[in-house]
């Protein structure tokens, strides 16, 4: 436990978090919707801090991140609860509810990294910027012993926490639920704008990918397709995107998203976008990569089987244009 950066005092010893744009106001004794941020005697505490749901070395495309050293592994970890409350979520039982965790110290979470031959840390699994503090005393540590940092999140974050932790982060993917203001209020409970300014803040400081979990008939329509497609052209065409195929979960029971519907979208966004990829489902050539400029074949993908096939010195080697991802 820690004292929490980025809240205010009020009277009758409450407290405001203003870590992110639920702004709780939060009664003694009481936490505020992420459960991770407590108010005692009149203080708010990190509870979450270095609480540790899960942790495992993962292929960083299971991220996913394709362009982002490809085939490398990566310690990932993640704390308890999240500030959203997505109905369809798939880590339910870690984001939703209280369950075990084990505290793992700072220095130990970067010891675990190098024992095993991490590129870095990935935080992930529920929502990581509810370990606010947490991240910024790892990253810092991970920095110094020359290692690499990974968000996996909603980017529900308000600005000025969002700036102080990004010179930490080497690589973000961000979960762009909906292009609607209309989807994160009604199923979510979050803020459409809140999520599109931290992508496009990022997208200047940093790796990011976006990926998007298609739902019939809450995002599948394609007009919201086309809409979220030029928002992402508008980011860089360059920008990876994952489109997911939603399968019934916790407490939502739409049947599974078409495979037909991802097909659609995958062809929508490859108007306009370089890197499109459709995941939890398999769909031929829509998890390689190929070059841009060429059409040459650089990164084959077979689940989470990567092999580096068409890059040299960081250039494509049929046509030498630059490879778009990190090395």
């Amino acid at each position: 436990m820690k004292e929490a950066l980025s809240y205010e005092k009020k009277e009758n010893n409450k407290v405001r978090c203003l870590l992110c744009p639920h702004y709780c106001l939060i009664s003694e004794g009481k936490t505020g919707i992420c459960r991770g941020r407590k108010n005692l005697e009149g203080r708010l505490f990190a509870i979450n801090y270095g609480q540790c749901t899960s942790l495992a070395i993962d292929p960083i495309e299971k991220k996913p991140l394709y362009h982002f050293h490809p085939g490398s592994e990566i310690l990932s970890t993640g704390p308890n609860g999240c500030n959203l409350a997505c109905p369809f979520c798939q880590n339910w039982e870690i984001s939703q509810t209280e369950v075990t965790t084990e505290f793992i110290s700072p220095e130990n979470l970067v010891d675990l990294a190098k024992r095993y031959h991490s590129i870095g840390i990935a935080y992930t699994y529920s929502e990581p910027l509810i370990w606010y503090e947490y991240l910024l005393d790892v990253g810092k540590i991970a920095k110094e012993n020359e290692l690499l940092n990974v968000l996996v999140t909603n980017g529900m974050i308000n600005e000025q926490p969002l700036r102080q932790l990004l010179p930490l982060v080497d690589a973000m993917n961000i979960d762009l639920k909906s292009i609607r203001e209309s989807f994160y209020q009604k199923i979510c409970k979050g803020d459409f704008k809140t999520v599109s300014r931290t992508i496009e803040i990022c997208k200047k400081a940093c790796h990011i990918e976006l990926t998007n979990l298609i739902i019939p008939t809450l995002n599948d329509s394609e007009k919201d397709l086309e809409d979220l497609v030029d928002w992402a052209a508008n980011l860089g065409v360059e920008t990876p995107v994952h489109f997911s195929r939603y399968f019934p979960h916790y407490k939502m029971s739409i049947p599974a998203t078409p495979v037909q519907t991802l097909k659609k979208a995958y062809e929508i966004a490859k108007a306009k976008l370089r890197y499109v990829y459709v995941g939890n489902v398999w769909l031929e050539d829509t998890a390689d990569t190929y070059c841009y400029n060429c059409g040459a074949l650089l990164v084959s993908r077979s689940g989470y089987y990567t092999n580096v096939v068409g890059i040299t010195d960081g250039k494509c080697t049929k046509c030498e244009v630059k490879a778009e991802m990190v090395l």
